[in-house]
């Protein structure tokens, strides 16, 4: 009886296992047609999304997802295949506010401020997608961000019937723990998407872009950005 309930676990175990695995796949070989690793072969497009993420990593050095992304969405203005860039970050304290670094370091790196979108409540992956296209009016748009990621976001982008392509930027090559992380996170999409038909945190007013940079105001629960960091934007 004991034997017959070990190999029991090990069968549930090895179906829940493939289970995982095959849906990790599905969402690669679904969105494999939308990534794009050569900003040359890029289909141009008005807008240009960039997934937020910390700048410096706990140890203070620097986050080469962050800079990686920076780059790429540099390298996709200054070649044309974007007009303006959307930033699209957490800003859940006044110590960070991916928004604001992100837009800090495209300007360095030869952006005109005109062309840099904000939008501080890309709380999660789902959010940055979703209120591209509902609160800044645009379907048809470039992801900016590493191949696993935008995978994740390009299904996202299918399943709510958003036209969204993707420039994969390059990631660092120690990733076996961020990639075991994005597993879970595709499953926790998956059900997002198909049993809790989740939808972003904030939504708000549309605005098309280009648009002038505004603070949110009244509404409860909505990251607050500080008068300091607002006068450091101009």
């Amino acid at each position: 009886m004991g034997k017959r309930l070990l190999y029991g676990l090990i069968i549930i175990l090895g179906i829940g296992l493939a289970t995982i695995i095959l849906l990790d796949r599905w969402i690669a070989w679904a969105t494999a047609p939308y990534i794009y690793e050569n900003v040359e072969d890029l289909p141009a497009r008005e807008v240009g999304m960039v997934l937020g993420t910390a700048k410096y990593y706990t140890s203070g050095t620097i986050n080469l997802y962050y800079s990686n992304r920076i780059k790429g969405a540099a390298d996709a203005y200054l070649s044309g295949k974007v007009k303006y860039l959307l930033l699209s970050g957490d800003n859940g304290a006044h110590s960070y506010n991916e928004p604001i670094t992100m837009r800090k370091d495209l300007i360095k790196a030869g952006v005109p401020a005109s062309k840099i979108v904000l939008d501080f409540a890309g709380f999660r992956t789902l959010d940055s997608v979703v209120r591209t296209r509902k609160v800044f009016d645009t379907d048809n748009f470039t992801i900016i961000t590493q191949r696993f990621h935008c995978e994740r976001a390009l299904f996202i982008a299918q399943h709510r019937g958003i036209d969204a392509q993707c420039l994969a930027v390059p990631a660092p090559s120690d990733m076996f723990k961020v990639r075991i992380r994005e597993v879970f996170a595709r499953l926790g999409a998956l059900a997002d998407l198909y049993i809790l038909n989740r939808e972003p945190k904030f939504l708000g007013e549309q605005e098309s872009i280009p648009a002038p940079i505004k603070m949110p105001k009244g509404i409860k629960g909505y990251p607050a950005v500080s008068p300091d960091e607002v006068s450091k934007l101009f």
